[in-house]
């Protein structure tokens, strides 16, 4: 659902049964959320066949997209932003209640509740535009309503932890999910942690995998890696270049030279959701927030380079 630089996985997805000294790994995939999604796991230990694995992904895809797409105009979503009295599912009442936890924690950077500020600059659902002081400040008053959500900046990363979930339930010990954002854990078919490539932010690289800054490799614990940038989506008036990324503390798009942020966390819906407020908080905010958070790791990349927290290592 949000339209942030995609990370590629570097192993090979085919739908197609892999073979290793650890046991038999298969890739299932399908489209999903304005895309395509990827699952490759181990089947060890897995008595449901792939083709049943797949359409229970599927199924579950399809449930978070009636929950929670503002692209799906009969999701609850959809409709609660509409003014409709609806019934939140499970995956809407998450998302509803982590989005406050990660607004609290980010001091306002992340806000589910900003999507009147993402309509008035016209990277919601409407059309491109230039909005006046006036209406910029009309649009923060809605947000502090909470009358209208937005959870783009975290829809995909919550939808990698519910597959896994799924997977989990199932038997699964070694998987990489990706759904835009990539949920990790255990070995890939070769016994060693799963490889990511981290897209290079420049304007223009519009395909994955194209142009890297680096890769990432993980060490087999569970985590979400999610990259989120502004040189994919941007618009420009008047000479004048405008983010795609809006800080919803002031209404305005951010105006500093952080190009992207790639973030490593515990789930890959708290890696969405952080990565989304390392790209508000600019570089500077950014370092010293990942720095005093423990379990995440992040690269930050800007024009004046490329900065890792200690954890976090880039191999090129």
């Amino acid at each position: 659902m949000k339209i942030v630089p995609r990370i590629l996985c570097l192993a090979v997805l085919l739908l197609l049964v892999l073979s290793c000294s650890r046991g038999r790994y298969v890739s299932v995939g399908g489209y999903a959320q304005g895309g395509v999604y990827t699952v490759k796991y181990c089947t060890a230990g897995v008595s449901m066949g792939p083709s049943a694995v797949r359409d229970s992904i599927d199924a579950l895809l399809r449930e978070i997209d009636f929950s929670v797409s503002g692209y799906n105009k009969a999701s609850i979503l959809s409709r609660y932003n509409a003014g409709e009295t609806v019934t939140p599912d499970r995956h809407f009442a998450a998302l509803q209640s982590v989005s406050r936890d990660y607004h609290e924690l980010t001091g306002g950077a992340f806000d589910a509740a900003s999507a009147p500020l993402f309509d008035i600059w016209g990277f919601g659902f409407t059309t491109d535009s230039l909005p006046s002081p006036e209406a910029v400040a009309a649009a923060l008053e809605e947000c502090r309503s909470g009358r209208k959500l937005n959870f783009n900046a975290i829809a995909q990363g919550y939808s990698c932890d519910v597959v896994a979930g799924f997977l989990h339930s199932i038997g699964v010990k070694d998987m990489l999910v990706d759904i835009g954002e990539i949920y990790c854990e255990g070995l890939n078919p070769s016994g060693r942690g799963w490889s990511i490539g981290i897209d290079a932010p420049i304007d223009g690289n519009m395909s994955p995998g194209e142009n890297l800054s680096g890769i990432w490799t993980s060490d087999g614990r569970p985590c979400g890696v999610v990259t989120s940038g502004n040189y994919r989506k941007f618009y420009i008036k008047d000479g004048r270049k405008y983010s795609h990324t809006i800080d919803p503390r002031t209404g305005y798009p951010v105006t500093h030279d952080l190009l992207s942020a790639t973030v490593v966390a515990p789930t890959a819906t708290e890696a969405d959701a952080l990565a989304t407020a390392c790209m508000v908080m600019g570089p500077e905010e950014a370092k010293a927030f990942i720095l005093a958070r423990d379990g995440v790791e992040a690269c930050l990349i800007s024009s004046g380079g490329v900065w890792s927290s200690p954890g976090f290592t880039l191999k090129k």
